[in-house]
């Protein structure tokens, strides 16, 4: 027997026990005073009860008579719902964090390839919009037909290399889809621009060692094989002198393209050396010596150099910088033409290098890639001077490891200006400066 029920049975006795004794007008009255009450209460009851149904995340009233035994529970129930709730939206989210945190894109697809769901990396990757672009199929926005094909194929057990080109910018994205659940779709896109770029630098790499090495072994080769054939009868000293001559020449452009190659191929994947304090004025003194041994007397040298500015730096790679800049000034300045090296101190505390020449000058087109490997903006004169087209690129990785700036400045015919400017906090001593060293800017 319920509360309520026990309630009614002791109105009815207490009212039937007052009508004995006062008269049954008496207790019929009282019970019917009674079940009034009862009735009031519970509506008053039931009003909380109503307010509380608003907002179910409070708790219950904390009397309510017969009911507190049924809402109890209920609150109970739901505050364990939104507990488990809570729990399973923290999961989701930890999810979708990680799902954001990858570096390759993840998209997800209904039955009919809509898109579901796309993190970040997919939306840049295939140029998504998720507010827009949910429950659309992914083929109005990806509209390359081999793409279409392939999801509509469903043979994925190879990835698709997609080309995906955006405003201002193209991306090689490798393409995976896999099937999860009933009707359900993962697509994962990968950016692999970087890999694919690499891979073509390392193929015109090898194509350009080889086409630069053929060259002279064909010329070492033809010789050769004259000497060979040919009886030293058949020879005067004079035409075996020009041989040998031309054979020293292509062995000496192979010895200096190998030496330029394990200069790079060091400067490239040795980590930087401990920098030390270098007397710039003696290596460059070396490197000059270098380039006027090259211009056999052609050009006009003048040199303004503070022999006591000093760089903490590596001499080697110093050395190997400057002498490749100082030795293009002279292969492509006409005989007669002047080349002006400069080494100071700048207003600002920076060490500068500088050659200036007066030679043929470069073409604006040309100058962003002077610094890649192999490229000659005039590749007849470069082989007829002897240039490995290697010597800008590794002036390029001598300054990055330096912490210096390379900066090129030409116009065609007018001259060219190489310079390398040093950070100040790489200069290790400096002397007073001379009256033929004023700063430069």
């Amino acid at each position: 027997m319920n509360k309520t029920h026990s309630t009614l049975l002791i109105l009815a006795v207490g009212a039937w026990l007052l009508g004995l004794w006062l008269g049954p007008t008496t207790g019929w009255a009282i019970f019917a005073l009674g079940l009034l009450l009862m009735v009031l209460i519970s509506g008053h009851q039931l009003q909380q009860i109503n307010r509380w149904v608003r907002n179910v995340h409070q708790p219950p009233p904390a009397s309510v008579g017969p009911w507190d035994h049924i809402l109890a529970p209920i609150y109970r129930q739901l505050k364990q719902n939104r507990l488990q709730i809570h729990q399973l939206k923290s999961q989701v989210d930890a999810i979708i964090m990680a799902a954001e945190a990858l570096p390759d894109g993840t998209l997800t697809l209904d039955e009919d390839f809509r898109i579901q769901w796309c993190n970040q990396t997919a939306s840049a990757h295939l140029g998504l919009n998720l507010a827009t672009d949910r429950n659309h199929p992914i083929f109005h926005i990806v509209r390359h037909p081999e793409f279409i094909h392939y999801v509509q194929s469903k043979k994925w057990d190879d990835s698709l290399l997609l080309q995906n080109h955006q405003p201002g910018q193209q991306r090689s994205l490798l393409i995976h889809i896999s099937q999860y659940g009933i009707g359900q779709y993962i697509l994962v896109s990968r950016d692999i621009t970087q890999l694919e770029r690499l891979e073509r630098a390392r193929k015109d790499f090898v194509a350009n060692v080889s086409h630069e090495l053929r060259t002279p072994l064909t010329v070492l080769y033809g010789f050769i094989e004259t000497l060979h054939e040919t009886s030293l009868d058949e020879l005067d000293q004079a035409q075996r002198q020009e041989y040998l001559r031309l054979m020293m020449e292509q062995a000496e452009h192979m010895r200096a393209l190998v030496s330029d190659l394990l200069t790079l191929s060091a400067l490239e994947s040795t980590p930087g050396n401990e920098h030390v304090p270098v007397a710039v004025g003696s290596v460059l003194q070396q490197a000059i010596q270098q380039g006027q041994a090259l211009s056999q007397g052609r050009h006009h040298f003048h040199m303004e150099i503070d022999d006591g500015l000093n760089i903490m730096g590596a001499e080697t790679e110093l050395s190997s910088a400057f002498s490749n800049l100082i030795n293009n000034a002279v292969r492509y300045t006409p005989k007669g033409g002047k080349i002006t090296i400069y080494w100071q101190q700048t207003a600002a505390g920076e060490a500068l290098f500088k050659v200036k020449d007066s030679g043929i000058g470069i073409a604006p087109e040309d100058i962003p890639r002077l610094t890649e490997r192999f490229y000659r903006a005039d590749r007849a004169r470069s082989r007829a001077t002897g240039g490995t087209g290697l010597g800008l690129a590794i002036a390029k990785h001598v300054a990055a490891r330096h912490q210096a700036h390379l900066a090129i400045h030409s116009e065609l015919n007018q001259g060219s200006c190489f310079s390398l400017r040093f950070p100040a906090h790489h200069v290790a001593h400096t002397t007073q400066l001379g009256p033929t060293a004023t700063p430069i800017d």
